[in-house]
């Protein structure tokens, strides 16, 4: 059942205040992803803005701007546990970075932190790259380009519109321009890599690579499971938060 939470955000409460544990979902997710996750704890699982039963931030926010958003949930009592899953991952990285103090430990799973070495950079098709072109003389309108963007932008891109679009896009340079990868050396609190043999999102290289920026950290790879690790490996999950517990 949905909560006012902290903040002034809506989500699920597991248990009593205060909440012990924090977990932030993916993208085009929701708090539901962690009821399996959290059962038993006293947790909480806010809708970040712009997703499940939260409004649309007012403007594109990038990681920090989430981060500064979901800290009341954080606190409530004594510093917590925080769960980051996908794009909630980078949330968790700087809200653990920028405030170590209400964060005792991370646990981070499927989160594209990083563009690991030798990755070549996604370039968008030529017939696209030619519209934006002539979209910016004038010489195409914008319906048709919108049409471009669809047919060119992955299904996250083409499921986004207006703000949560912009906010997409944010995050994605977050992950290229080395915003993330700084954050990671910051980070005080232990931190539980749990990762998704076959997720291909975030493949299990960039946790490796992150590994190398962390003081404290320790990977687990989990085999047969792909990008989706609170819904479809959340034993292996739980148990992150009880090492740190």
């Amino acid at each position: 059942m949905l909560s006012a939470l902290p903040g002034d955000l809506l989500g699920r409460r597991h248990g009593a205040a205060p909440a012990a544990v924090v977990a932030l979902h993916g993208w085009r997710r929701s708090s539901a992803d962690f009821d399996a996750v959290l059962t038993g704890l006293d947790a909480v699982a806010p809708d970040l803005p712009g997703f499940g039963a939260s409004a649309v931030p007012p403007a594109a926010w990038g990681a920090a701007d989430y981060a500064r958003a979901v800290l009341g949930a954080c606190s409530e009592g004594p510093p917590v546990v925080l769960v980051g899953h996908s794009f909630g991952g980078k949330v968790a990285v700087m809200l653990a970075a920028e405030h170590p103090e209400r964060v005792r430990g991370l646990v981070l799973t499927g989160v594209p932190l990083l563009r690991p070495a030798g990755t070549a950079v996604p370039r968008p098709s030529w017939p696209f790259r030619v519209a934006r072109v002539l979209h910016r003389w004038g010489l195409v309108g914008e319906d048709r380009m919108e049409r471009e963007r669809r047919r060119s932008g992955s299904d996250d891109y083409r499921a986004a519109t207006g703000i949560m679009r912009d906010v997409l896009v944010r995050s994605i340079a977050e992950t290229g321009d080395g915003t993330l990868r700084a954050r990671l050396a910051d980070l005080t609190c232990p931190v539980q890599l749990i990762w998704g043999a076959l997720d291909t999102a975030a493949p299990p290289a960039v946790a490796e690579e992150a590994m190398g920026c962390i003081a404290d950290a320790a990977l687990t790879v989990l085999p047969g499971v792909g990008h989706l690790t609170p819904t479809d490996a959340p034993v292996a999950l739980r148990a992150a938060i009880d090492r740190l517990t």
